[in-house]
């Protein structure tokens, strides 16, 4: 990810509820050196996600754990909610598999956020557990995602979602 990146994502602004999405001032997140403000880890563990013309559309951050790639995803606020999410997420894991491609792949989603849920669930996520973990507003319940690429999608769905028919 480019600096030019960075400094542009921190002046993203999401509606409620995603607003809890946003980041620190970039000049904050550069004097803290935390996430992408932190150069090494900007260039380890971030990518930017380009359209083709060139413009910035979203990021991901590739978080390395022993066998496996935790993946961190942001789209620009513009672009979401409009059924672009599920080729976003295909184009980052297959980046992550161009790095790693022996790891596991997943990444973690607040329990409510069923916009990305669903786009994860198109690209070939399945949710394999749910666990409570803090953030800024206490704690919150998450589940963990694992990118399986065969997955059947109604299997996939959370258990409230899914159809229910008398048998």
């Amino acid at each position: 990810m480019e600096e030019l990146h960075g400094a542009e994502i921190c002046t993203w602004t999401y509606e409620p509820p995603y607003n809890i999405y946003g980041w620190l001032p970039w000049e904050q997140m550069k004097g803290l050196e935390v996430e992408f403000g932190d150069p090494a880890i900007r260039g380890q563990q971030y990518v930017s996600v380009l359209d083709d013309s060139g413009e910035l559309c979203g990021f991901a951050q590739l978080f390395p754990i022993e066998g496996v790639t935790r993946l961190g995803i942001g789209m620009k606020p513009e672009l979401c909610g409009r059924g672009r999410g599920p080729a976003f997420v295909a184009a980052i894991v297959q980046e992550a598999l161009r790095r790693k491609p022996e790891n596991e792949i997943d990444l973690e989603v607040l329990t409510w956020n069923t916009r990305a849920i669903r786009a994860y669930q198109k690209a070939g996520f399945t949710i394999t557990d749910m666990y409570e973990r803090q953030t800024p507003e206490g704690m919150k319940p998450f589940y963990c995602m694992v990118y399986q690429p065969d997955s059947d999608e109604d299997v996939n769905r959370p258990a409230q979602e899914q159809d229910t028919e008398d048998p």
